[in-house]
């Protein structure tokens, strides 16, 4: 005997149950299935525990994908707002820091508590504990799902099943290959909203500095973010880093400005007239940690650290600010999957529809949330995506 749905939603996170509750709303009849012991694991830990839901500032600007109009549609249909009365419906208490991200006062579970509940209003069911074994297509475009807990069939699948980042929380490739499984192009993939990596003198320079953190711009090729960098002992995180990382090309420098806000050239030019006696490192001790100071000062001006400033070349001094100002580095690589928060890439957007996230070649089948590819800033967006994605595609359902 198998059961059978509207559609079937493989994955129970931010995506697959809010494709699952507007599917419901609309009266069809949906199960949603999820490997793992419960339900919105990543939203649990997101934000630090306090799921950062969306932003106040979302356009398609905010995301990184093959096709830069394909969110537009999406986006426009259910907005940041229509979110945020959701949550107020629902009674959760919630802040704004910068940059328009928004929080819960107390817990993700909030959040999460609003999904499940939609999605138990409208007769939404979901198992979990259920490993999906396949997904075929049978006859009079009815599908077919194979799992632990028996065989279903429906109308449509949703494959909803996020990406790579955080494999302890069981993420495997299941999605991407039910794409191939039925001729979807999935483009490469790699871990994004990440940490660097470095190796040799930079790493252990970074090591004597972790902890420390300071505000920089950072650029790569015509994107610059300015926010906190923070020093680790593997590298460089902070929120700075982990933006461009949406952006960065594996093998290639980014541009680092240590001092986003002056002109260090003007800084050091004007001390020598004013204080031609004082040290570079007590000019720049004014606008950055000791610490950091006396680690550049080994890196760029070792020779000169005990000469006062009227004994140094404007040449010099100029050398050393460009170093400050646009400081560029190559990462070795990144912490990967384990510390991203999303995955790069995933299923082409050339072959979905904008406006219900179906496939333009395989009737029924739909692909919602990180396993497409459509990358978030950090801040809310992907959650932003998640919600209105799963609405476009619970829509059309």
């Amino acid at each position: 005997m198998t059961d059978h749905y509207d559609a079937i939603v493989l994955g129970a996170g931010a995506a697959g149950l809010k494709t699952a509750w507007q599917a419901g709303l609309r009266g069809k009849r949906i199960r949603v299935l999820e490997r793992s012991n419960k339900a919105g694991r990543k939203i649990l830990m997101s934000g630090g525990g306090r799921c950062n839901f969306t932003n106040l500032y979302v356009t398609h600007e905010n995301f990184v994908c093959s096709n830069p109009h394909f969110v537009k549609s999406a986006l426009n249909r259910y907005t940041a707002w229509d979110f945020i009365g959701k949550v107020i419906e629902h009674g959760v208490p919630y802040h704004e820091r910068k940059h328009g991200e928004l929080f819960c006062d107390n817990k993700a579970k909030d959040i999460l508590n609003i999904l499940l509940d939609e999605c138990t209003n409208v007769g939404v069911e979901i198992s979990t504990k259920c490993d999906i074994q396949s997904v075929s297509a049978v006859k009079d475009n009815i599908y077919k799902v194979s799992t632990n807990q028996g065989e279903l069939t429906a109308n449509a699948i949703v494959v909803a099943t996020g990406g790579l980042s955080i494999p302890s929380m069981g993420t495997t490739p299941f999605g991407y290959e039910v794409a191939e499984q039925f001729g979807m192009q999935v483009l490469p993939l790699r871990a994004s909203l990440v940490p660097y990596t470095f190796d040799g003198a930079l790493k252990e320079m970074f090591a004597r500095l972790a902890g420390n953190a300071i505000d920089t711009d950072i650029q790569f090729g015509n994107t610059t973010f300015n926010e906190a960098l923070l020093f680790t002992h593997r590298g460089l995180s902070g929120p700075v880093v982990l933006q461009i990382s949406n952006y960065w090309i594996p093998g290639q420098p980014i541009t680092v400005n240590l001092l986003p806000n002056e002109s260090v050239m003007d800084l050091l030019i004007n001390a020598k007239h004013e204080t031609p006696k004082a040290l570079i490192r007590t000019i720049i001790n004014k606008h950055l940690p000791k610490n950091v100071v006396l680690e550049l000062e080994a890196l760029w001006w070792e020779p000169l650290k005990d000469k006062p400033l009227a004994d140094c070349s404007n040449v010099q001094l100029n050398t050393i600010a460009e170093n400050i100002n646009s400081w560029e580095i190559v990462p070795a690589g990144t912490e990967g999957y384990k510390t991203a928060e999303v995955t790069l890439g995933g299923v082409h957007t050339d072959g979905l529809s904008s406006k219900t996230m179906e496939s333009k070649t395989q009737p029924g089948l739909y692909f919602v949330g990180e396993v497409v590819d459509v990358t978030g800033h950090l801040g809310g967006f992907n959650f932003q995506w998640a919600w209105s994605s799963g609405y476009a595609c619970g829509e059309s359902l």
